[in-house]
């Protein structure tokens, strides 16, 4: 984006509505009128900017959500304290509503449309179900070390691979770690053998993900009824078991209704993670869950294998602080085309 075009954008945050010749005038007609309607379609594109009504009676607007989808400048944003930011420190009811609207741009809609017309013509490819299940098995065992890591499991990737092909307990790993990979292996093959039971999410997918993925590392199965704190922020996720158990059904509601299925995935992934419905387990159940839904309509899984753990716990705070989802789509989409370029290729 270039420096005309976020003008554009600072123009817009302080009129309602405008139209491109209000633009040549406010750059004191420095450019001219097909340069300024090259922006705007340029931030039209970008889902930034809508319009109404044709030619010379065109008006344009920021779209309603715009602070979810705008360009943050995270290094300043970190650089702040966290007792210091400021931020939406309880839970925004209005979420839901905010995420009824578009937020793919244009673009983004067309690069995981082609990647996904890619990854299905590789994979037809395939012509052996033992090579398949191999590149299932590889996904697997990446997908397993590097959500695992994300949750501040020590495990290498190499480690991981002996323990999940061969049984061999890496060496000085705790219990509650080797738990934790064999328990995304488990989550991983079932959501596979169960894959249709995700076309259409409910409540108690969440809760099958969540106790598969918990297993014998002694947490609480069901919605918590407690407070829980998140390291690195004052943000506070609900503490009411009635009222996670509603914003959990409005967050079911809102991915059931998107057409998109990597709308849905990507949703999954981040409201999971921001309601926080059970004591633990919560990242790990909204990658998995995720996960389960691409492949409920025949698409490719995230290994999350070459996303830094601090950049994706970022995107994740951004969200949880401000509900920006700028870094996370980013993460998503880069996760999906390695995912289409690494994987059946």
């Amino acid at each position: 984006m270039n420096k005309r075009q976020k003008k554009i954008i600072e123009f817009a945050q302080k009129n309602k509505t405008f139209q491109n010749k209000d633009l040549v005038v406010f750059f004191d007609n420095e450019y001219s009128r097909e340069t300024i309607t090259r922006d705007l379609s340029f931030l039209l594109s970008k889902n930034i900017l809508q319009k109404k009504d044709a030619g010379a009676f065109t008006v344009y607007f920021l779209v309603e959500h715009y602070d979810i989808l705008k360009e943050i400048d995270k290094k300043e944003y970190f650089e702040s304290s966290y007792l210091k930011r400021e931020i939406k420190e309880n839970f925004n009811f209005e979420i839901f509503d905010i995420l009824e609207n578009e937020i793919f741009t244009i673009e983004e809609k067309e690069k995981i449309e082609n990647l996904q017309k890619e990854f299905e013509k590789n994979f037809t490819s395939y012509d052996s179900q033992t090579l398949i299940n191999k590149e299932f098995e590889r996904i697997m065992i990446e997908f397993s070390w590097k959500s695992s890591a994300i949750e501040g499991n020590t495990y290498s990737l190499l480690s991981t691979e002996a323990l999940l092909k061969e049984n061999v307990v890496g060496e000085e790993k705790s219990e509650e770690e080797t738990r934790m990979i064999l328990n995304h292996k488990d989550a991983f093959n079932e959501s596979i053998q169960n894959k249709q039971r995700f076309l259409k999410l409910n409540y108690f997918d969440i809760e099958y993900i969540h106790e598969v993925l918990t297993k014998g590392l002694n947490i609480t199965k069901n919605i918590r009824n407690k407070a829980v704190g998140i390291t690195g922020t004052k943000f506070k996720p609900l503490d009411n078991a009635f009222q996670i158990k509603e914003v959990l059904e409005k967050m079911i509601d809102l991915i059931n209704k998107k057409e998109l299925f990597f709308e849905k995935a990507f949703l999954a992934l981040i409201l999971t993670s921001y309601i926080q419905a059970f004591e633990d387990g919560n990242k790990r159940t909204a990658r998995m869950l995720s996960n389960a839904i691409l492949l409920a309509h025949d698409s490719i899984p995230l290994s999350y294998r070459i996303v830094s753990v601090e950049e994706y716990k970022k995107a994740s705070l951004l969200f949880y602080e401000i509900n920006n989802i700028f870094y996370f789509k980013q993460i998503f989409i880069e996760q999906f085309e390695d995912a289409v370029k690494n994987y059946f290729n």
